[in-house]
């Protein structure tokens, strides 16, 4: 990653209101990037976007990626170089619940971006993030490289596969320099899952359940303490999205593909232990206990090979697990007591920056 490739660079961040648009938004202003961002309000109360201030570096215009033409207006007003794409709806139980929205939001919503992208000149680079859940579930226990087959047993899991084939498409048809348009923009995908960070409360989530349960002087109640995830700070894939990012402007259609940003296999824990580590760093009687799950599919085992990121882009992840559950739980701990968490978040930034120059 190359700091001084950002400063004044023109961005575009769909999601921005988000937890991890609000991490990337901070990031870039750090960088000194002219952000502009583009999302529905925060979905939560309290956001990230709000206690951080995340608003406060960069123009922010309120919109749904639902809406093709307010979206493409927007795009062609910021006339950015690069795109980061992440507006989503990002909680597999609420694909359940609400599984048009999800396919909209999560399918129709990438194909407007793209189609907007195809009016807006000057765009080079377009980062469209999905997750881990985009690879058919075989159940065999073993990690999923780049060229596994895309599926998903849920609507949120399946949106996210429909969204990689959707991408790969107008890659190859409209905006490589193979496509039938004269302006070539480098498209690539970004596949990571079970972040973790301060500043995140949304529902049906892990760590803001446990902080709820917390703060509520409850113990946490979890439904899959034997599921195994590859759990990552947050910093972690926004250092690859990042990366990969100025590698499509630099190297273009060479790395115009899709890749995992995961931690490594050491860093794969079962639920039980992330929660078991989140208690004990908080202190102040924390505590945990398995609740009946709630009867709808969940992937019990996920795990990402990142060997391709390591070997093309020389990407590592910064930040280890134990360290990250010690910055989400001081996160945390500091909005709970009134603390500068804008600057607190800007300082694990910064962090994760020397650790990437080291």
């Amino acid at each position: 990653m190359v700091p001084e490739f950002w400063h004044g660079r023109s961005v575009f961040v769909t999601g921005h209101t988000g937890f991890k648009g609000g991490w990337l938004s901070l990031w870039l202003q750090r960088l000194g990037a002219r952000v502009v961002g583009y999302s529905l309000p925060p979905p939560t109360t309290p956001s990230l976007y709000t206690v951080a201030s995340v608003g406060d570096g960069m123009e922010s215009l309120e919109g749904d990626v639902r809406d093709a033409e307010r979206l493409s207006a927007a795009l062609r007003r910021a006339r950015p170089e690069v795109v980061f794409h992440l507006a989503a709806q990002a909680i597999v139980r609420t694909g359940y619940e609400e599984p048009v929205d999800t396919y909209a939001t999560n399918v129709m919503g990438t194909c407007h971006l793209l189609e907007a992208v195809r009016q807006c000149p000057g765009v080079r680079a377009v980062v469209v993030v999905t997750s881990d859940k985009c690879y058919a579930d075989t159940g065999d226990r073993t990690a999923h490289g780049e060229g596994d087959p895309m599926g998903g047993h849920d609507p949120y899991s399946s949106s996210k596969g429909c969204a990689e084939l959707l991408t790969a498409a107008y890659r190859r048809s409209f905006l490589s320099a193979a496509g039938g348009d004269q302006q070539t923009v480098e498209v690539a995908t970004a596949r990571a899952g079970n972040v973790i960070g301060g500043g995140d409360w949304g529902d049906h989530r892990l760590v803001p359940d446990v902080v709820r349960a917390i703060a509520a002087g409850e113990p946490v109640r979890v439904r899959s303490p034997r599921a195994v995830r590859p759990w990552q700070h947050v910093v972690n894939p926004l250092s690859g999205y990042l990366l990969l990012a100025e590698e499509l402007c630099g190297r273009g259609s060479e790395v115009a593909d899709g890749w995992n940003f995961g931690p490594g296999e050491q860093d794969c824990r079962q639920v039980s232990w992330l929660v078991d580590r989140v208690v004990r760093r908080w202190g102040d009687g924390a505590s945990w206990q398995s609740e009946p799950h709630p009867g709808f599919h969940e992937t019990s085992f996920l795990m990402l090979d990142c060997a391709k990121a390591r070997a093309r882009l020389n990407w590592r992840p910064p930040v280890e697990l134990e360290t990250a559950v010690d910055w989400l739980v001081d996160w945390y701990r500091s909005h709970a007591s009134a603390g500068d968490v804008r600057a607190l978040t800007l300082e694990q930034i910064a962090e994760t920056q020397r650790r990437l120059s080291g």
